[in-house]
């Protein structure tokens, strides 16, 4: 085989719709996933990042277009992708009257795991997530962190080539959320692929190779994250508080910079700090912070500021 060639698609994705009668939750979206990727979905609440994932993992089935797993269509041959999918889903649906070892010990049953091997296999992971001293607790005497590390754990019980990671941190506490990245980052270096849907940037940021972002249930951009930063925003943020007289001056004065309005403050985005400093000196008696742009940023310009429920 030619060195250069690419490797397969793991999972590809074709003009792939979902539909909930009138409602288009996933639009003629298309991705493909290449082994070792680590991807991130960002979007609102209800751009249609779950129902894909929920697709991938054939809890739901596309209503057209193509979807490919392992090269299998996810309507041929559901079983055989699930065998090879580790999956975290948003709630911890843990059964919460068993220990963590009979949790993990029923899961290993419902993949026709057996044999010596899936024990060593179920403490190797307890103590990878720093769970093992819990084995014996009952899940509702667990703390919501040491509940997450767990479904962690459980979806990689199966030894998957994929893993899906549906909003695995929303509500932790920082110290469980950078073990959780720590851990996930040793994963990946070890061959697994990974799916991540998040509301956190800092974590999209710290953990993917590529930014799907998603809104209305289309893909509206994709990349690198500072490829992204750096096409949407530029490399600086200055944001500063402005009522529509400051805001006139500014685009009278500066018409080639881009802005956005959140309430009392303008968001101005610049190539450098150097070009957005003389705004800060201008208005030093406004509440004003010059930074680098983020991911963040990218997202809210891009999908808007108001909120979704």
């Amino acid at each position: 085989m030619d060195d250069a060639t690419p490797p397969k698609a793991l999972i590809e994705a074709r003009g792939l719709f979902k539909c909930y009668g009138d409602l288009v939750a996933v639009n003629d979206v298309q991705f493909h996933v290449q082994p070792q990727d680590f991807l991130g979905f960002l979007g609102p609440n209800g751009a249609g990042k779950t129902t894909l994932m929920k697709m991938i993992y054939c809890l739901a089935e596309p209503t057209a277009g193509s979807l490919r797993v392992f090269g299998t269509d996810v309507l041929a041959d559901a079983r055989s992708i699930k065998r090879r999918l580790g999956v975290v889903p948003q709630e911890n649906n843990l059964d919460p009257d068993l220990s963590v070892w009979n949790n993990l010990m029923i899961y290993a049953r419902y993949f026709g795991l057996r044999g010596p091997e899936i024990p060593e296999r179920a403490r190797e992971l307890l103590e990878f997530m720093e769970l093992w001293e819990k084995r014996d607790t009952v899940i509702m005497h667990l703390s919501g962190g040491m509940k997450r590390r767990l479904v962690i754990a459980r979806a990689l019980l199966n030894e998957p080539d994929v893993v899906i990671l549906d909003e695995p941190t929303t509500g932790l506490d920082p110290q469980v959320r950078h073990l959780i990245w720590d851990r996930l980052l040793e994963l990946r270096e070890k061959g697994i692929t990974f799916l991540l849907t998040t509301h956190y940037m800092e974590e999209a940021e710290k953990l993917c190779d590529r930014l799907y972002i998603m809104d209305r249930g289309r893909m509206i951009t994709e990349g690198r994250p500072f490829e992204l930063v750096r096409r949407h925003v530029g490399e600086f943020v200055l944001e500063i508080v402005a009522d529509s007289r400051v805001e006139d001056e500014i685009v009278a004065d500066r018409p080639d910079l881009e802005r956005q309005r959140s309430g009392q403050r303008l968001y101005l985005y610049g190539a450098s700090s150097e070009s957005l400093a003389p705004l800060v000196a201008r208005y030093a008696d406004r509440d004003s912070r010059l930074r680098a742009a983020s991911v963040e940023d990218v997202f809210l310009k891009l999908t808007g500021r108001e909120i979704r429920e």
